[in-house]
């Protein structure tokens, strides 16, 4: 795994959060801009699996692999969830909906960084 783009995604992450938490304080839905936001987080996303899948191939896998590809994967998916959520959903709960997504990114990836160093 790579820890910088562990970063990149933590980072993205948060901004999306702020910019959902922004929303919700001025109880606005989630427009779609957001939704594209949180795409390019899960294209990170995805860069991130592929990037951990070439590291277990290469043999540099981390000790607790299960719960390493466990987060991973959930990660993957709370995104794509919360974004079909905010979308069907069209007040600002959407805007919460998605905030909680990505603040639990950020979260998953912190966890990722301490599985992998092996804390």
């Amino acid at each position: 795994m790579l820890p910088p783009l562990a970063v990149l995604v933590a980072v993205l992450s948060l901004a999306l959060a702020a910019w959902a938490a922004a929303f919700a304080l001025r109880d606005r839905a989630v427009v779609l801009r957001q939704l594209k936001g949180a795409a390019v987080v899960e294209a990170a996303l995805v860069l991130q699996v592929l990037a951990a899948v070439v590291a277990t191939v290469r043999g540099e896998a981390p000790d607790d692999a299960v719960t390493f590809w466990g987060y991973l994967l959930t990660a993957l998916v709370v995104l794509p969830v919360a974004a079909a959520w905010a979308f069907a959903e069209r007040t600002r709960w959407s805007s919460v909906v998605l905030l909680v997504a990505a603040l639990t990114v950020v979260v998953m990836e912190w966890r990722l960084l301490q599985i992998w160093a092996g804390a």
